[in-house]
């Protein structure tokens, strides 16, 4: 009987920087090229294990000493809004959506400067000129739209989102920080949950929850989120001790790691 080998890409690590979530913390990520064939079966396969894209690599952390950054997803059928959530589609009922292929525009990035400048002025993507900037919108070697959002023929959001097998994967998020009225970071998020329901995706993946971080604090008002916990998904209410306190050598070797990795075709060789 003839088999396909599973897709194993080469992982690496980062060496340890200022977490940008937790003061007085490091954090450490692991790893691997995004290319090639196979590159649109790797990102599903490792999205449900926890990882991001950026650009043509996906990562996901892996501190010394801290476990607090869980991936997170909204299972959509399982989204419920609340009042204040109804509120904020009911502000935004003259917003237009438009799904565009992943092409940088000058429009964007002088929104994504002024987003930045307003709610994250002294982080690390702070410095990005366009060229760069270009790229994160532009190197992608899977699915990818740019999803953008329009009130009175004026960008007011964007997002870049990965098309996975089984939902959206909400790659990164900017708004006008002018429009705080609007809550539009929320919007965004509600809007894609509409989005995966049209299509018929059961998740939509948020990035990294951190319990004890204000920048991530609002991915917990959603219904039906999930967390990448112990190599599973998990209800976010089934896990009551959730928290951001050290866990001195929770972490186990990158080796250990990469070996209990489901890839595209492991299956077919069990």
């Amino acid at each position: 009987m003839r088999h396909s080998l599973p897709i194993a890409p080469q992982f690496y690590v980062t060496a340890p920087q200022a977490c940008p979530y937790l003061d007085d913390r490091q954090e450490r990520k692991l790893f691997a090229a995004l290319q090639g064939d196979e590159a649109q079966s790797l990102n599903n396969c490792l999205s449900k294990q926890g990882f991001r894209r950026s650009q043509n690599v996906l990562y996901r952390p892996t501190c010394l000493d801290c476990a607090a950054c869980l991936s997170a997803r909204v299972e959509v059928k399982e989204f419920f809004p609340n009042k204040s959530q109804k509120r904020t589609f009911k502000t935004n009922h003259d917003i237009s959506r438009r799904a565009k292929s992943p092409w940088a525009t000058d429009e964007q990035f002088e929104l994504f400067k002024r987003y930045l400048d307003d709610r994250h002025a002294s982080g690390g993507m702070a410095e990005m000129d366009v060229f760069e900037f270009a790229a994160m919108i532009e190197e992608t070697p899977v699915e990818t739209r740019v999803i953008e959002y329009e009130l009175d023929r004026k960008l007011v959001a964007a997002c870049l989102t990965d098309l996975v097998d089984d939902g959206l994967s909400m790659v990164y998020s900017f708004y006008d920080p002018a429009l705080a009225k609007h809550s539009l970071g929320t919007y965004v998020v509600l809007d894609h949950i509409m989005l995966a329901r049209e299509l018929d995706l059961n998740y939509v993946y948020l990035g990294y929850w951190v319990p004890g971080s204000s920048k991530m604090g609002y991915k917990s008002k959603f219904s039906g989120l999930e967390v990448y916990h112990e190599k599973k998904w998990k209800k976010l209410k089934d896990i009551p001790n959730v928290s951001s306190e050290l866990h001195p050598l929770n972490t186990a070797p990158v080796a250990a790691q990469v070996s209990e990795l489901d890839f595209p075709g492991s299956e077919a060789v069990r």
